[in-house]
């Protein structure tokens, strides 16, 4: 635990003065130094003298919405028919307001009313300043780094536990601590020098129409030109920050440790990985007896693989192929096989997409629609593809994590088969080539959304739409944008003269891509194109016979939305 609270200490202020926070800095400092509207005593009532308290009050605004919307946004948005960015929105809109105040303090007095009706009669300036760094907390989430991905990580799947807690409370103070040093600044120097202690109406003008500025700048993505601009400086100790550690650290807290364990340290022979935790909270079933949910006694006395899958991740495609085999071979021997389909993406929750996926890789075997990561926590999983074996007494004897080494799985498939029925003959083994990549230079997964953007080499992405500028060539494993797009958190939407630029390292390449158009790559000096049409889909953008490194111009014809390319 001492150990996470450090890394969420260090990781927060690696954040708090990474280069997406330089926006919110000269708000921050002004605020720290806002004289008192007088507020209360009618609106007309002359500037007071600057809060001493108000800079602890914006930052500690700042931590608490940060903290909160970090760890809990992601689950609360999908369990309400809003929009992914409202919060920011929202954010944006009060902001506004709290401007507009800052320079008529008739507004500000006109706001405080409803507190002066239930006793309160005067808010005073550091509780307008808790408000104010509650709405600059809604701007300053897309700050990313390997901690924050964590906690981002473990609030969608539901592992909000102490260590995810302490972890989050851990980042938000260390973020929190350069900021407080600007607000502190910004309070000392509204102390000490004299133009600020004669003029203080005119600095609560300037403060108010810097926050309106910052508003307005976030709403039209104008800062991206300022964060694309400077180097990010932390990209190193980003890096050093040891991601792993964490993630193991936010597993299950201490539960089913054998279970954690076969799945961090898999073996070539049958282990006792503990008692199999059941496949609940479905929201639908496929490719069942009327698509009805398979019952306990279906599953009584045989030898079960749970497949965790996502129909569009390129990995899961792969690994499928060998899932199916199995299915087809050793059905009639006693082995079930339920794919639990968890979605990586919003996309991936409709049901209609996820049947024609299931059709389009011939699925036979019954699938899961895991849309609420029930049966994802109750395995205490963390990856797509994974497979657990489970033998006909109901524990989990084999846990396989990612691609490859299908030969072991399948040989330990036929061992349990075998006890599970004694002197039952066995076919042949299947014959179904491994694709796994063996390149150890291969490009990882790389994320185009907001959310998950770190391969993007202009810094940070900001939700909204925005005409990219940045043509350079981009290094293996990053890309760069140019033309027209609206940026989401899980996807690029395509606008005009939408190109990404995709370095990589690897014999194939992959665009997770939906829509209605076109889709033309370029490398090489050889051009192609082809046709994307409905739910999105996983579609190859560069093969070849041996794997090499290259950069390749992927042309997005307009209403297109790209989530991620994968690679192998």
């Amino acid at each position: 635990m001492l150990t996470l609270i450090l890394i969420g200490l260090v990781g927060g202020f690696i954040t708090g003065i990474s280069p997406c926070v330089l926006p919110v800095l000269p708000v921050v400092f002004l605020s720290g130094g806002t004289p008192s509207s007088g507020a209360g005593a009618g609106a007309g009532a002359g500037d007071g003298p600057a809060d001493r308290r108000r800079p602890y009050f914006v930052v500690a605004g700042i931590a608490l919405s940060f903290s909160l919307i970090t760890l809990l946004g992601t689950a609360v948005l999908s369990a309400l028919p809003l929009p992914q960015d409202v919060i920011r929105w929202a954010g944006l809109a009060a902001l506004t307001v709290l401007g507009i105040a800052m320079i008529f303090p008739a507004l500000q007095d006109l706001l405080e009313r409803p507190f002066a009706r239930i006793g309160r009669r005067n808010v005073g300036t550091s509780h307008n300043g808790f408000v104010l760094g509650l709405a600059l907390g809604t701007v300053y989430v897309p700050c990313a780094g390997p901690v924050l991905a964590a906690i981002t990580v473990a609030g969608a799947t539901h592992r909000i536990g102490l260590q995810t807690i302490a972890l989050t409370v851990a980042f938000a103070v260390g973020a929190a601590a350069p900021l407080l040093f600007f607000a502190l600044a910004g309070r000392r120097v509204a102390e000490r020098v004299r133009a600020f202690r004669r003029r203080q109406r005119r600095v609560r003008f300037v403060a108010g129409l810097a926050v309106i500025a910052l508003a307005v700048g976030l709403t039209f993505n104008l800062t991206d030109t300022l964060q694309r601009s400077v180097p990010d400086y932390t990209a190193r100790l980003n890096s050093a920050l040891d991601g792993s550690r964490v993630t193991d650290a936010l597993g299950s807290g201490g539960a089913d440790r054998a279970l954690e364990q076969c799945a961090a340290h898999p073996s070539s022979a049958l282990a006792d990985c503990g008692k199999a935790p059941g496949i609940s909270g479905v929201q639908q079933w496929l490719n069942t007896p009327g698509n009805k949910p398979l019952t306990k006694d279906s599953l009584t006395g045989k030898v079960v693989l749970v497949d965790f899958w996502a129909y569009s991740c390129i990995n899961c495609q792969r690994a499928t192929q060998h899932v199916a085999a199995w299915y087809e071979k050793y059905k009639d021997d006693g082995l079930v096989v339920v794919g639990v389909h968890t979605p990586e993406y919003a996309f991936e929750r409709v049901p209609d997409n996820v049947k024609a996926g299931a059709e389009r890789l011939h699925i036979g075997y019954p699938v899961a629609l895991d849309n609420q990561y029930t049966t994802w926590n109750a395995f205490q999983n963390r990856a797509w593809p994974a497979q657990y074996l489970i033998d006909a007494e109901g524990r989990v004897r084999h846990v396989a994590v990612g691609e490859g080494d299908y030969t072991t799985s399948e040989s330990l498939i036929r061992q349990l088969l075998g006890d599970a029925r004694p002197g039952t003959v066995l076919p042949p083994a299947t014959d179904v080539p491994d694709t796994t990549p063996t390149d150890r230079n291969l490009t990882p997964e790389i994320d185009l959304g907001s959310a998950r953007a770190v391969a993007y080499t202009g810094g940070y992405l900001t939700p909204g739409t925005t005409t990219f500028t940045d043509a350079a060539t981009p290094p293996s494993g990053a890309f760069s944008l140019s033309g027209t797009w609206e940026v989401g958190r899980e996807a690029l939407a395509s606008r005009k003269d939408a190109v990404i630029k995709l370095g990589f390292s690897a014999r194939e390449s992959y665009l997770d891509v939906g829509g209605t158009g076109t889709v033309t790559v370029t490398l090489d000096g050889r051009t192609t194109t082809f046709n994307v049409s409905g739910a999105p889909n996983t579609y190859t953008v560069v093969s070849g016979k041996t794997s090499r490194q290259g950069v390749a111009t992927v042309t997005l014809s307009p209403g297109l939305s790209a989530y991620s390319f994968t690679f192998g």
